[in-house]
């Protein structure tokens, strides 16, 4: 019969003392997203006077209203999620094949390789010569450069080396061609359905990574009908090129003040509707989550 160990004064100290530090770290960390939503839907003049901190005052929908009737969110939403998908699909597939091609034992060279895609995780060309490298080549205000930058991603290939490595061992791969299974029936045959918690954490960290993405649209790209949603955000918080736009659908008396208000209001709306896709997305591929980035982990 097991006894249960009594806590002593100095373990009930700890916890009281654990669980306060934690409950203010969560509060320090919440309450920026918890004050974005009810600003969202509060009279916009209350929140820039500093009245609204903990309770939505005066609700207002005008932010959300104006973020329907403002062309370029939806422009930049379709855009996102092309640029996403794609970028996802390429990312993802990259990462497996060359994570399958170097847990093989018989590739040639697989050192090498490996050793040349570590140096690129702590050492890169820099912005300007990746800038005249893309102008060069003819991608600087391509679409495409947005889908292609970046998809070629170092850490995920490591990641995906490391599962195959540790999960699918050799002996299957020769046991299947004996019976004339070739290394791309056996990869996407066998590796791809038994790699569902790496394929899982791959699409959520490249997911997440482009739909958050504003820096190369920023830089490489110069219409604004190719920007992302993220550039459109960032165009609403940082300068004031909403403005114009809501004083031409705002018809009433054109109150600088309001109009100013307006815009403060759409910038809180526009944040919670770009994050909502990610935050519907993410459930989905939680319970992998977890068990994804323990893959290659040391065990005991």
């Amino acid at each position: 019969m097991s006894t249960a160990i009594k806590s002593t004064s100095r373990d009930r100290l700890y916890d009281i003392v654990n669980t306060v530090v934690l409950l203010v770290l969560l509060l320090v960390v919440a309450y920026p997203l918890y004050f974005v939503v009810i600003a969202s839907i509060s009279d916009p003049k209350l929140v820039a006077t500093g009245r609204v901190l903990f309770w939505p005052q005066n609700f207002s929908f005008k932010g959300y209203m104006e973020v329907v009737n403002y062309s370029p969110i939806w422009t930049g939403y379709r855009n996102t999620l092309i640029y996403t998908t794609l970028f996802t699909l390429i990312s993802v597939l990259v990462s497996l094949l060359a994570g399958y091609a170097l847990a093989r034992k018989p590739f040639p060279g697989k050192t090498a390789i490996t050793a040349f895609l570590l140096f690129t995780m702590f050492f890169n060309g820099g912005l300007i010569p990746t800038y005249l490298l893309m102008r060069e080549i003819g991608l600087y205000g391509n679409p495409a450069i947005i889908v292609l930058l970046g998809a070629v991603n170092v850490t995920n290939i490591i990641i995906s080396r490391t599962f195959i490595k540790s999960s699918i061992p050799e002996e299957l791969y020769e046991a299947a061609s004996i019976d004339g299974c070739s290394h791309f029936s056996f990869f996407f045959r066998i590796v791809m359905p038994v790699s569902q918690a790496l394929i899982a954490v791959l699409v959520l960290f490249a997911a997440v990574s482009q739909w958050n993405s504003w820096f190369n649209a920023m830089i490489y790209l110069n219409d604004e009908a190719h920007m992302p949603l993220q550039m459109v955000l960032r165009d609403l918080i940082v300068s004031q090129s909403a403005l114009s736009t809501a004083s031409n659908t705002d018809s009433m008396g054109g109150d600088a003040a309001a109009q100013i208000y307006l815009v403060e209001s759409m910038r809180y709306a526009v944040i919670i509707v770009s994050t909502l896709p990610i935050l519907c997305f993410y459930p989905f591929v939680q319970k992998y989550f977890v068990k994804g980035v323990m893959i290659g982990s040391v065990k005991g």
